[in-house]
């Protein structure tokens, strides 16, 4: 039985909710799900920093945003399963981006946009920022964009309730490695696994995420991605802060969140593109922690705890996900280049992938400005808040 009417290359949070949403809206045919790291060790869904945020500058964004909070806020009861609770941990303390003088017209500008899609954004002033983490050093600061409805989430919850619930209704999953997408006469035809088997199928989603552009350039599709390593750290401080957290984003891009009773932080530091998973504690001491101890007095005693490392599936056009059908290869769908959005946008790009396959169509979002043309039609998506 190697035939599938759709199969889907990569399990991460992306396929899961894609094959979840397939059969939700009514699709009965046979979906095989491949996914080369069984345990996944190495996907980028649990090494993500699982921020959920609405704060985007642009009007696509926020809408995938919005949706996918309101699925977020529910999911534990949605995808509940034999009467157990889809726990995912989601923790709604905001999301703050901090702003010097000359960043508040644009946080002002963005709050408008935010508003008009109902979000509730607000900017503050120094002062303000002082409720919300009464330990901040704010001399240097102006203000700020606030979410109170946005925050952070546990992503392996995420994706295995995708996955379950996806499995529940019939969609097969498959421990193997997928070599490269079969074609004949710019059609998709199905996948040949790096063991040489071969599955028949008239569709294949390229959901492989950091690897899903090398599967695209063996069928000369070549697309405007490369991975990236993210690095992420743990620490312990000496002294407690006093409220949790939001997800804050320094003006340097250095980000940090309470994880329990310790604080996890990252930083898009400038790395050469390439599947890489080592760690260098160097970055949080030489680079980081100098900016998180100069913003937060109980950050000035620190000690790392953990530290990990993940990859961006990094689009270096617009830096905003490639969604859709490809035109010159019938049967071709794709969800790449997220650019750290993913976990934050699973659930809307599903849905909208989805209805596209199964529907010929998007009814809940139009997720065409993300079509894979865009780039030759000059029409980009040019978010500035990139974290």
């Amino acid at each position: 039985m190697k035939n599938a009417d759709i199969i889907i290359v990569g399990g991460g949070v992306m396929g899961s909710s894609t094959a979840y949403s397939l059969r939700k809206i009514g699709f009965d045919g046979r979906i095989i799900v491949f996914e080369k790291d069984p345990i996944y060790e190495y996907s980028s869904t649990p090494r993500s920093a699982g921020g959920i945020r609405q704060l985007y500058t642009t009007a696509i964004n926020i809408q995938i945003s919005r949706y996918s909070l309101q699925f977020y806020k529910n999911f534990p009861n949605t995808m509940e399963i034999d009467g157990e609770p889809s726990e995912i941990n989601f923790r709604q303390r905001g999301y703050l981006f901090l702003g010097t003088d000359n960043m508040m017209a644009g946080l002002e500008k963005q709050k408008v946009l935010q508003n008009e899609f109902g979000v509730p954004s607000e900017v503050l002033s120094a002062n303000d920022l002082l409720n919300i983490i009464p330990e901040l050093k704010s001399e240097d600061l102006a203000g700020g964009l606030y979410c109170h409805e946005d925050g952070y989430l546990d992503p392996y919850s995420v994706m295995q309730g995708f996955k379950k619930n996806a499995q529940k209704m019939g969609v097969e999953y498959i421990s193997e490695e997928v070599d490269t997408i079969l074609t004949q006469q710019n059609r998709v035809t199905g996948v040949r696994l790096v063991n040489g088997t071969e599955f028949n199928s008239p569709i294949v989603i390229n959901c492989a995420g950091a690897w899903g552009v090398y599967l695209s350039e063996k069928i000369g599709i070549p697309l405007p991605i490369h991975p990236l390593k993210r690095q992420i750290f743990l620490f312990d401080t000496a002294t407690p802060l006093e409220k949790e957290l939001p997800l804050t984003v320094d003006p340097t891009n250095v980000y940090f969140r309470h994880e329990g009773d310790k604080i996890l932080c990252g930083y898009s530091e400038n790395v050469k593109p390439g599947i890489d998973f080592t760690v260098q504690r160097s970055l949080f001491y030489d680079e980081m922690w100098p900016i998180l101890a100069n913003r937060v007095k109980n950050f000035e005693r620190a000690k790392i705890s953990s530290a990990w490392a993940g990859l961006y599936s990094f689009n270096t056009v617009d830096h905003n996900a490639i969604i859709g059908d490809h035109p010159s290869m019938k049967g071709y769908f794709m969800a790449l280049g997220f650019s750290g959005h993913g976990m934050q946008q699973a659930p809307a790009v599903g849905q909208g992938l989805a209805e596209l396959i199964h529907l010929g169509k998007y009814e809940n979002i139009d997720l065409r400005p993300l079509r894979v043309e865009r780039f030759a039609e000059n029409d980009l998506v040019l978010e500035d808040a990139i974290v």
